[in-house]
């Protein structure tokens, strides 16, 4: 589309609507509830439809910033990604105590089994100083009869394509936290009617932590790989503030011993 186009929809599309809007709002006692009803919900959705290109825009300005991602590959890696909502903007960006299941954009939802819970989760711009991430998502817990968070990533086509027991799935994570926390990954592969899954807690030092998959340890069926997915599940969140800065899956065969 050119600029010339982009211009002509941007000053004569929106505005039209808006100047219809604004004349009827002057008076919105003298319309239907059905024309109000109508007009509310053509507001929403181009309200809506604005937010997404907006946050569009903005992540691409902020992605030029700078060209590192900041992921440390190991040799061979053949597959590495930055979770969506750590690299796209994500609308709406803050939910406030919600209930489980919660999806919050780009294959990642969150889930809890608290029957009460007084909590928050928000998505923040990346602190200065962490190379790669655009943004983070924080956490607050206060009230929490629950015992466990998770963030379930769907792992993509690209990542299960090609998967053997030679691979190597590694989960590196960046964040911080008020008070102490275990912190888990649970790797998970549908192979036909089967489900493997690994569990690995996450060894963190200096606001750093990995947790290692290693596929030679499985009895995965090679040919019948479907699909996988990633759990990381915060154990005993409640008083707790955990800021995520950086959640990085990558994928690369193992060493030979």
């Amino acid at each position: 589309m050119s600029h010339d186009r982009i211009g002509f929809l941007g000053r004569f599309a929106p505005a039209q609507a808006v100047t219809r809007w604004t004349r009827a709002m002057k008076s919105p006692a003298s319309l239907t509830t059905r024309d109000l009803s109508s007009m509310r919900g053509e507001m929403v959705s181009l309200r809506d439809n604005l937010d997404r290109m907006a946050g569009t825009a903005e992540t691409e300005l902020l992605a030029r910033v700078g060209v590192a991602d900041g992921i440390t590959r190991p040799d061979q890696c053949d597959w590495a990604e930055r979770s969506a909502p750590w690299r796209q903007k994500i609308h709406p960006r803050g939910h406030v105590d919600f209930a489980s299941p919660l999806p919050i954009g780009g294959g990642v939802t969150l889930f809890h089994d608290a029957d009460q819970a007084d909590l928050c989760l928000r998505q923040d711009p990346a602190p200065p100083g962490i190379v790669g991430p655009v943004f983070g998502l924080v956490l607050e817990v206060y009230r929490f009869d629950g015992s466990f968070l998770s963030l379930v990533q769907d792992l993509p086509e690209a990542a299960v394509r090609g998967m053997t027991l030679g691979h190597v799935f590694t989960v590196q994570l960046r964040l911080s936290r008020e008070q102490p926390l275990e912190i888990y990954a649970r790797l998970n592969v549908q192979h036909g009617p089967n489900l493997e899954q690994i569990v690995r807690q996450f060894h963190i030092e200096h606001d750093s932590g990995v947790a290692e998959f290693d596929l030679a340890y499985t009895t995965i069926n090679e040919k019948r790989v479907e699909k996988a997915w990633l759990d990381l599940i915060l154990e005993g969140p409640e008083m707790n503030r955990i800021a995520l800065w950086d959640m990085v899956i990558l994928r690369a065969p193992r060493a030979d011993i």
